[in-house]
Order: C-alpha cells, then structure tokens, then sequence
C-alpha cells in the first residue's frame, strides 16, 4: 500500500530533481526520502551502504523506506540490522516488530515489543502483555466475512471503493489507454484518478471510466464519498487548485478535501473546505449516519501522533464547525486513517496504532449500553492479513461491501476485495392458544439437534412470541412444551438459505387438554414413585387400573402423552435420567396391561424443572413434599 501509510501518502515533491547532481549521496538520499520518493531513495541509501559512508544511518533510512514501501520483508532484513547497532534509537524495537509482524513472524514480533516496552517505549497496545495469543485468537475467530472477486482491479493501485445507485467510485493509478503519465515519484506510479464504473463490472477500468467533471486533476485524486441525495461529492486531492500546486514551507504539496457538486451529470464548481491548510494533511472524507458530521483523518499539529481521525460539524447553512479529534480510544501514537461510518454510526478505520494481524489493519468502534464509546475492535481475517488493510466501505444493506488490501495473491499493488457479510440467523415466533386465539405466556420453546438433544430454550413472553439465535446450514428439531397442553415439535432447517435472511419463523397453534379432560372424564393421575426409583409402586395400582379401563373399554380413542418428573434432590443430569425411566416404566406397564401403544403419543421425563411445590434445595421440606414432585402425569390429547 505505497499510497496512503500516512496523511502526506499523496505529498508530492515540487523541487526540481536536476538540482540533486550537485549535492552529495546523502543530502540527495535524505531529499529523496523527505519528498517520500523513497523508491529512489532506497536505491541512493543502498550505495551509501557499498560505499560505507555513513552505514548505520543508511541500513535505518533503508528500513524505513521499505516500510512506507509497505514491503515487510525487505524492511524486516534492514531493520534487524539496524536492532544490532549500538545506540540505535529504541523506536526501532518497534518499527522491526512491526516488520515481523508483515511477514508473519509474531513470536519474534512480540520478543522485540516487549524489548521495546521494556526500554521506556510506550505501547498502547496494553493486550499484548495481557493476552499473548491475540493473534492466535484473531486467526481462529468464526470468519464473518467472506471475500468475493472483484474484476476492475489492475496492476497498479486500486483502492477507496464507494458504492451508490448502483455505482461504484474508486482511486486508481491505472490510467489506461492514456499515453502521456504523470508519474508519481514515491512509488513510480501514475498518479490517482477518481474513476466509476457500474457495479460488479468485469473488466478493467480504463480511461473512459474516469469521473466526469473537474474532480481529477493532473495530481492524486480520491478517494470519495457522496452525500445520500446523491448532489454532493467530497474527495480528496492533492493542494491543487486553479492550475496552481500549493505547497508547505518544505516545499510538499499536502493533501486537502475538497466538495463539488453533480450538474447535468457532471462533477464540478469545486470548492476547497475552510478547514484545510498548507502545512498539513487532511484527506479521506466520509460521513455520518445523517450528514451532520464530516470524519477525515489528518496529521494536524495538537493530534496523538502520525494521523488521527477527525470531525467537524456541518451546520445547515453548509459551514462547518472547528475540527475535533475523535480520541484516545480510537487514536493512538501512531497513525489511524481511513474513516468509514455505517448506517448504524459505528465507526471503521485502518490503523498500524492498534494490535492488529500486519501492518495496517482495520478496526471498528464499539460502544456500551449507553451509547459511550468503550473499545475498538479488530475485524479479524479475512478482512485484515500480514499486510495493508483499509478504506473498508459498508453498503446500507449491512452485509456487502469493500476494503482494499496488499496482501499476496491479488492482481497487483493495491487491490479492492468485495466482501459479504453473512448475518447472524434467529428463529422467531408465536405461541398461540387456538381454542381461545390468545398468546400463551411462559410457554418453553426447546431448540433440539435431530439426534433430540437440547440446545437453547427460551420462554415466550406475555406477547406468546419468543427468538433463539441458530446457526446456517443446519436442521433443528423446535418443541413448545406449557402446562394444561401437549407438547408440540416441528422441524425447521437453515439449510439453503439466502445470506440476506436474518430471521425464520416458527409458530406454534396449541389446545389445551386439561379443559377438555375435566369436562368428559375424572382427572388422571398422578402416580408416585420411591426416591431414587422409577419402578410402578403397589399403591397406584388401582389409579392405573381406572386408566387402562378408561383407555381400553370406556374411551377405546382416547390418546394421552406421559410426563415423568423428580425432586430436586441428586445431580439435575442425573435426575433428567432417572425422569425418563419412569416415563418409560409407566409406559411399558400401560401396554402389558393391553393399551395400543399407538394410543400414548409422548413418554418423556422433565427431570426436576416442573416442580409443584417450592422444595427446590433453597428451603427445607418434609419428605411428603419431596414425594408430591416424585410423579407422573397423565395429559389427555384425545377422547373421541
């Protein structure tokens, strides 16, 4: 990522190179790197190094240009010389950690943090000590994210996506079909564009995908974004304006945001922001949820160090206010860029301040219960790699989007990814009384795999209505299960869904029993079993005997379900078993006794959940209460 490791990543040299011959191998070296020429610096440094002029001041400089190169492995070679040396500032410690951490070497990284840390540099990222596997766990995080190819991108630098109506704006140093460049001596490149094309195009952008308008200049241009109404645009460009490049007292053309208006299909009447200025950056432009606020990143004077995110007010006559640093929590020493805010104002940037996977990664805000910032949070692979990650957009869709990365593997230099999201899934519902056409409160819905073990539960609310959170791909079995009623189970799969589903339905039409019982037949049951025991007692007999002849002879389609229960006494796993051999020993007696088993729908045991009294282990209680929970019970479906 040769363009954007810090705000002055556009700066641009306005000295003349001819001047250069007739200064010595260092002065030009140092102007080289100064005006980030640093292609052309590191090839100045490289022969102060065959000349052994000045070595240990050159293997620092030529580690620090392949830094801003963004090339790991070249800067981690430099760097490791330069740890060796005696006296070396301690900001090296740093800079070489950081290098093993591009090429992936993160148990070497760490060793030279805390040498770092240990010498009186001060590292914000406090995690390290606390949590040594944070890489670790950033790599076996479940991936939320899922890449997906995208066409435009050419061998050069493509970054700063921004998609609307259909529309996909971006920065490319491609300038295809063009046979005159204007080459960028920092990385050798054509300077960037602003270029459009429609979404999901499948072939590289050339020429004529360029922005119409005045928004491209003969210097860097973007990245952008536009205002909901679709009128405005905001972008950033190098200090340029009315064919004059402004420039510092150092004679670097910084970087400065700009707004211009669509006419006639045409971006133009350009206008440079009021809080621009000379001597330093400010680029990257986004704004918030309802265009109240325009966040930037700028390495003005007053920030934490390197680049900082920023924000300034947008009153309604379309001044702006004084710009504020977004914080500490979001800010660091080192450099933060690239805001990018969703339609839920949650902010993301890329930043190499915070603990991340490589160099630049990117981050997102998090916020608590009362709406305070609290923490930022690394986005985790695929999104971030050993490498630069940043200008990550999101579409309002929440789920879709793009970020633009150097990682290995792409088409060539900087390259866009498009990412999908996939949302997390809930199964929500109703439970409903159909009788009386009213909601049934306090109703347990049991989520089950379809081997039948339990999940999740939850209670419906007063409403009847209920939401679990289940995975994609895979099938459920649901029950509701409520006193006076039947259980009822339905399947429910997640299997084939649409990565924008974020919800399914399953309701639940329930009749209460027990009514119904009471008005044709005497109640059945209960029936009492020993402690620690599920073997049929002699003194139901007679009570299971009235049961059998109701089931049998009275009623010969009645249909009932079983439900075994404990007390509360032994271990809940162990009670949950010894439920369900009473509901199987009550079942199997039913049937010797000569009921069709077709006629019992459901044995099951509930273990210790459905207590009748208050004998939960929280206060004392006879054996005679302990006996009332020591039970089945007989519900009746179906009498005829």
């Amino acid at each position: 990522m040769k363009q954007k490791n810090y705000l002055l990543l556009y700066a641009l040299s306005v000295l003349s190179f001819s001047t250069f011959a007739q200064q010595g191998l260092q002065k030009r070296a140092d102007s080289l790197f100064h005006k980030f020429a640093f292609v052309d610096a590191s090839k100045a440094y490289k022969k102060l190094i065959e000349k052994d002029y000045n070595t240990d001041y050159a293997t620092r400089q030529l580690g620090d240009c392949y830094a801003y190169m963004r090339n790991p492995e070249k800067a981690a070679v430099y760097y490791k010389n330069a740890v060796a040396q005696d006296n070396v500032p301690i900001e090296y410690y740093y800079k070489y950690a950081q290098a093993l951490r591009g090429i992936e070497d993160y148990k070497a990284s760490r060793v030279w943090l805390k040498k770092f840390n240990d010498a009186g540099g001060v590292i914000n990222e406090n995690k390290i000590t606390k949590d040594p596997d944070f890489i670790n766990a950033i790599f076996n995080a479940k991936h939320q994210y899922f890449l997906k190819d995208v066409k435009i991108n050419s061998e050069l630098s493509d970054f700063g996506a921004f998609e609307q109506d259909g529309k996909l704006y971006f920065a490319s140093s491609a300038d295809k079909g063009v046979s005159t460049k204007h080459i960028y001596a920092w990385n050798e490149q054509p300077f960037l564009d602003v270029y459009v094309t429609e979404k999901n195009a499948d072939t590289i952008v050339h020429h004529l995908s360029k922005l119409k308008g005045d928004v491209n200049s003969v210097y860097h241009d973007g990245p952008v974004t536009i205002t909901k109404d679709g009128k405005t645009m905001y972008f950033s460009r190098n200090n340029y304006d009315d064919k004059k490049l402004g420039k510092d007292r150092n004679g670097i053309s910084n970087l400065k945001i700009y707004k211009a208006s669509l006419v006639d299909g045409e971006w133009t009447n350009i206008k440079e922001l009021p809080f621009n200025d000379d001597n330093y950056s400010v680029g990257h432009p986004t704004l918030n949820k309802d265009e109240t606020k325009l966040y930037f990143a700028s390495d003005m004077p007053g920030g934490l160090g390197g680049s900082d995110i920023y924000y300034v007010d947008i009153n309604k006559n379309n001044g702006y206010g004084i710009p504020q640093n977004a914080g500490n929590i979001i800010n660091t020493k080192r450099n933060e860029l690239f805001p990018f805010i969703n339609t839920e104002d949650i902010l993301f940037f890329s930043s190499d301040g915070h603990l991340g996977l490589g160099l630049l990664d990117i981050f997102a805000t998090v916020y608590d219960e009362e709406g305070k910032l609290t923490d930022v949070v690394n986005l985790g692979i695929p999104v971030n790699s050993n490498k630069d990650d940043f200008s990550f957009f999101m579409n309002t869709d929440g789920i879709t989007g793009y970020f633009a990365s150097n990682r290995d593997g792409g088409v060539g230099d900087d390259d866009i990814y498009a990412y999908n999201r996939i949302p997390r899934l809930k199964l929500e519902g109703t439970v409903k009384d159909i009788i009386n056409n009213t909601p049934v409160e306090n109703a347990i819905v049991t989520l089950l795999d379809t081997d039948g073990n339990k999940i999740a539960y939850v209670e419906t609310d007063k409403n009847g209505e209920y939401d679990i959170n289940i995975d994609r791909d895979t099938d459920y079995l649901v029950t509701a299960n409520k006193d006076g009623y039947p259980q009822y189970e339905t399947s429910v799969t997640t299997k084939g869904l649409d990565d924008t589903i974020k919800s399914i339905t399953a309701n639940f039409e329930i009749s209460p029993t027990q009514k119904q019982e009471e008005i044709i037949i005497d109640n059945l049951g209960p029936i009492y079993f020993n402690f620690d025991s599920a073997k049929i007692r002699k003194d139901d007999s007679d009570e299971l005997a009235r049961i059998v002849n109701l089931m049998v002879n009275k009623y010969p389609e009645m249909t009932i379900t079983i439900q075994s229960h404990t007390d509360s006494r032994g271990p809940s796993a162990y009670n949950d078993i010894l439920s369900s051999k009473r509901a199987r020993s009550t079942y199997n007696y039913l049937i010797s006794k000569g009921v069709d088993p077709s006629r019992i729908i459901e044995y099951k045991g509930f273990g210790e959940s459905k207590l009748v009294n208050d004998c939960d282990g929280t206060t004392p209680c006879s054996e005679a209460q302990h006996q009332l929970n020591r039970r089945t019970n007989f519900i009746v479906i179906k009498v005829k």
